[in-house]
């Protein structure tokens, strides 16, 4: 009798090797099982995530144009740095995101904080629920859309706010309190570099308070912060200012903010290797003001603890 050909002995055979591989998985799954569920995360963020950062940080020593392909990518050493600080155009651009972090960043907490107390009174509940959300209203709508809407309040010629500044200087009920704006208008919000930076600001301030003012509420209510850790605030500032001033940082590049500059570096001049300098320097800066903000507030939390 051919034993290798008995139907018994083959079945047996499948049914051994299905057991030593159902051993072996129960034996090492709990230690191998959660790796590879969690795998496609790191997988993901080594792609997308790590790598992009270190790509930067060794394409700041170099000079590139990304339409050249890599072969013409040419070792400069710290020549990105040095230009970069000798930049007017750089340093003005800080000056402005520092500016815009004043004038639109304060405002939102102040703002915010009072509608916050609001919204934590004893209101009728539906009352509570309309306010809230139509103060987050704003956050939740395109930065594209309001900030083509607002281009329309500011216009020139046809602009909503001069047109309401045109009728409250003209009316006879409000003359006397407004006349005098007869002199300059129709005012180029957006063509002056005086009024850049309000015109941006107020945009942010829109599009943001909504947001505080619901931390603020969610504070007030003792929520846990596990809730809301994931906050962010948009110090970038790209958005708004990128499209107001047609991505140009607009007259006298008064709206011209470190992320749009940063932006035209790269994709308008395609000089990636200062750009990465700059994004780098950048995040020197951010750091330096995170550990200035990190011993402030410790400090703080230490006296209110007497320690």
């Amino acid at each position: 009798m051919n034993l290798s050909a008995s139907p018994d002995l083959k079945e047996k055979g499948k049914w051994n090797i299905l057991q030593r591989w159902n051993n072996w998985f129960s034996k090492d799954q709990r230690h191998y099982a959660p790796y590879i569920f969690i795998s496609p995360f790191y997988i993901l963020f080594l792609i997308f995530g790590l790598f992009p950062i270190i790509f930067s940080l060794y394409l700041s020593f170099h000079s590139w144009r990304a339409v050249g392909g890599l072969s013409t990518m040419e070792w400069v050493g710290l020549k990105n740095y040095k230009f970069l600080i000798a930049d007017q155009w750089f340093w003005q651009s800080l000056w402005n995101t520092f500016i815009l972090l004043i004038i639109s960043g304060l405002p939102q907490h102040i703002i915010a904080l009072p509608l916050a107390f609001i919204l934590n009174s004893r209101l009728p509940r539906q009352l509570k629920q309309f306010l809230s959300s139509s103060y987050f209203f704003p956050y939740i709508t395109s930065t594209v859309a309001i900030a083509l809407i607002f281009s329309t309040i500011f216009g020139f010629h046809y602009g909503i706010l001069n047109q309401l500044l045109d009728f409250l200087a003209n009316s006879s009920f409000t003359k006397w309190a407004f006349g005098w704006l007869n002199v300059s208008l129709p005012i180029n919000w957006l063509g002056r570099a005086i009024y850049i930076k309000p015109a941006v600001a107020i945009v942010v301030i829109w599009h943001w308070f909504g947001w505080n003012t619901i931390l603020y509420l969610s504070g007030l209510q003792v929520i846990s912060e596990e809730l809301y850790e994931a906050a962010r605030v948009d110090g970038a500032i790209f958005d708004e200012p990128f499209i107001l001033t047609g991505g140009t940082g607009g007259v006298g590049r008064a709206g011209m903010t470190v992320a749009i500059y940063l932006y035209r570096t790269a994709f308008n001049w395609t000089q990636m290797g200062v750009a990465a300098a700059m994004s780098w320097l950048l995040f020197l800066i951010i750091i330096i003001f995170t550990l200035i903000n990190y011993t402030v507030l410790r400090k703080g939390v230490l006296e209110r603890r007497g320690e």
